[in-house]
């Protein structure tokens, strides 16, 4: 009864959040709720008993959130950090609310069709060394390629935005 107390509060949490994230209009505010997002996924890891997966959850994704934190102060100029916000368009609004319409009702057939209880006892667990042995494998169900391809493109993000604010500084 305990555990679905608790997935409860952490699922409101992340929802609550979530919804903040996308709808406020300050940058440092929408950051600070995608680390509450982060930090409840991390809870229902750590729920489900997967302290690895939880304690990588809070290193890797609250060290990004950071880092985000981070560039926004050097890559936005203090107007907008100071809360000045452009006005919602109807021509902008319109097509964004069907797109996120579609988008629910994809993922509405996607879980529709997908069936979620097998014939398998329920009891079955994944050992985490096997977790551990396909997210560092290189064979045909391992992930280290694209871990590799992803942490490349963040350093060429990161190196983006630092040509960025050094050019802005120039002028």
């Amino acid at each position: 009864m305990g555990n679905i107390v608790m997935f409860i509060i952490l699922a409101v949490v992340i929802v609550a959040s979530a919804l903040l994230c996308v709808t406020t209009t300050r940058i440092m505010r929408a950051a600070t709720y995608m680390l509450f997002v982060l930090f409840g996924v991390a809870g229902i890891y750590f729920l489900l008993d997967y302290t690895f997966l939880g304690a990588a959850q809070i290193a890797v994704y609250a060290g990004g959130v950071t880092m985000i934190y981070v560039f926004a102060i050097q890559l936005v100029s203090k107007r907008t950090l100071q809360g000045l916000e452009e006005k919602l368009k109807a021509s902008r609004l319109i097509p964004g609310a069907m797109a996120a319409l579609a988008g629910l009702l994809v993922v509405g057939f996607i879980i529709a069709k997908t069936v979620f209880y097998s014939s398998a006892p329920s009891n079955v667990e994944v050992p985490m060394a096997e977790i551990g042995r396909a997210l560092v494998g290189a064979g045909k169900y391992g992930y280290v390629l694209p871990f590799e391809f992803i942490s490349l493109f963040l350093l060429a993000c990161i190196i983006g935005g630092l040509i960025v604010a050094r050019k802005e500084e120039q002028k």
